[in-house]
């Protein structure tokens, strides 16, 4: 698929899930954040079929984001289900890596290739005041976990401020270097005022190269992470949607006043 400014689109980030087992101050509230109904999220199935249709239409890489997609009920199913769909090269999901201990041979079985995981201090202190409660061990451990499980290249998203980086995205370099992971770090974003820049180590906030679309949980497909367009896959029909999510993307992102990172999968 090619957009207006002649971008090949091959790549849909699928978000399972706007819960999350963390509370990290960038991206969820501490307390009371807007959640969607049970009813409202998107059945396996309907994922699904966005994933044919968009296969069928050229899409060959699929990420799945959340919030947190460990927390999705049977969500080594759902992966399964996935990795089925023909025409697919890449099958990847972002998490935090706390439950990855126990999901990540079960998910490399099930058909995920690889995981990125996020990581925006070593300290363990920091990192519980970060995420408002986090265990850094478990982090660790799910890094682990997933070498071992073959999903591979273990990538790790580090957060950062504006400006030179700081001892906190310091100590998750030597990490990386010394654990064989390959290291993002990814300026802090602010959808409200449209603050976001390019992925160091990545492809992500570049936008003249941008290759995405991205699905909500509740089934809305969007063109861009800055802005407020989106369309209603169970309203339109996925083709449909899909369609307008390409027609309307546009150059550049501006901002997004209407989803937060644990709604629209970062």
């Amino acid at each position: 698929m090619l957009d207006r400014f002649n971008r090949k689109i091959n790549y849909l980030r699928i978000s399972v899930t706007d819960r999350c087992n963390l509370r990290c101050h960038y991206c969820m509230p501490a307390d009371n954040p807007c959640m969607l109904r049970h009813q409202d999220i998107l059945r396996f199935e309907e994922i699904q079929q966005v994933v044919a249709v968009a296969a069928a239409l050229g899409v060959d890489k699929i990420r799945l984001t959340g919030g947190e997609p460990l927390v999705r009920r049977d969500i080594v199913e759902l992966v399964s289900m996935i990795s089925a769909v023909p025409g697919l090269s890449d099958l990847a999901m972002t998490t935090n890596g706390i439950l990855l201990p126990d999901f990540a041979l079960p998910l490399a079985r099930a058909g995920l290739r690889r995981v990125n995981i996020s990581l925006d201090t070593t300290d363990a202190v920091k990192f519980r005041e970060i995420t408002r409660g986090g265990d850094i061990q478990k982090v660790f451990k799910g890094i682990e976990a997933a070498r071992e499980a073959g999903l591979l290249p273990v990538k790790v998203n580090c957060v950062v401020g504006p400006g030179p980086h700081g001892e906190d995205a310091r100590g998750v370099a030597d990490y990386c270097m010394r654990n064989g992971l390959q290291l993002r770090f990814i300026q802090q974003m602010d959808l409200q005022a449209g603050h976001f820049g390019i992925v160091e180590g990545g492809s992500g906030g570049d936008c003249k190269h941008c290759n995405r679309l991205r699905l909500t949980s509740d089934g809305k497909m969007k063109p861009c992470l800055f802005s407020d367009l989106s369309y209603d896959i169970r309203q339109l029909g996925i083709h449909r949607a899909m369609e307008m999510a390409l027609d309307t993307k546009p150059e550049k992102g501006t901002v997004n006043r209407l989803n937060c990172f644990h709604n629209i999968g970062g």
